[in-house]
């Protein structure tokens, strides 16, 4: 099974009755209890330590690693890490870290954070149409309920984006098959990535890397040349 594509398994999938009204499942259960109610996948590691095969049984094994209270900008700022092995056949095929911050509910439109722009240059690249289709598919396929992803008047209105807004789990994974793709038959060995800033839909999104030694390093770009994603890959020395 290519890498990511773990991302689709194990996932919740609570009853009406146990969603909120943002489309997040309600508070409890295995995450930590954390009051501040919007909650974003920051950043993430995966270490391919072997492949998962179709057809045979698997189990993830979740810890919850370490919650971080801070005050930012933009008032406090709840960081939580969690760690997810994949087994299969009593051997870890992928360790995986996962971190969440949790911040304030939006009373009113915020500045988006400062513009990035690139400081490498681009060997190889390709474009990604992200449009609502395909963000409600993303949404559907990984089971993920939040709302910013295909209710537009919700995004807007209660959460005071400017449009629908890109997961950043499928910036991550255009980005790694673009590495694997890049990789060829060497394969690869570990990938991170890190969301920069947020990106919205309907546009096109460039997806952007180039090789740097044993390493992949990419990125993506909203239609304002922005980066929204960025990551790097890690090929076999």
């Amino acid at each position: 099974m290519p890498p990511s594509w773990h991302w689709l398994y194990f996932l919740d999938t609570p009853l009406a009755s146990g969603t909120g009204a943002d489309g997040h499942p309600l508070k409890g259960g295995f995450l930590p209890p954390v009051p501040l109610p919007r909650r974003m996948w920051a950043s993430g590691q995966v270490q391919l330590q072997g492949v998962l095969t179709v057809g045979i049984p698997a189990t993830r094994k979740s810890t919850v690693v370490s919650v971080e209270l801070k005050e930012g900008k933009s008032g406090s700022l709840v960081f939580v890490t969690l760690e997810h092995l994949l087994f299969q056949e009593n051997e870890c095929r992928i360790r995986e870290l996962q971190h969440l911050v949790y911040r304030d509910a939006a009373t009113a439109a915020a500045p988006l954070p400062a513009g990035q722009l690139p400081d490498l240059e681009v060997q190889w690249e390709r474009e990604l149409n992200v449009d609502p289709v395909l963000l409600f598919r993303f949404s559907a396929l990984t089971y993920n309920g939040h709302r910013i992803h295909y209710d537009h008047a919700y995004a807007t209105r209660e959460e005071f984006y400017p449009g629908l807004v890109v997961h950043g789990p499928l910036l991550a994974t255009a980005l790694l098959e673009l590495a694997i793709e890049q990789a060829g038959e060497a394969g690869l060995t570990g990938f991170e990535f890190r969301a920069i800033r947020p990106t919205f839909a309907p546009g096109v999104v460039r997806l952007c890397g180039r090789r740097d030694g044993n390493q992949l390093r990419l990125w993506s770009t909203d239609q304002d040349g922005f980066v929204g994603m960025s990551a790097t890959a890690t090929v076999p020395s």
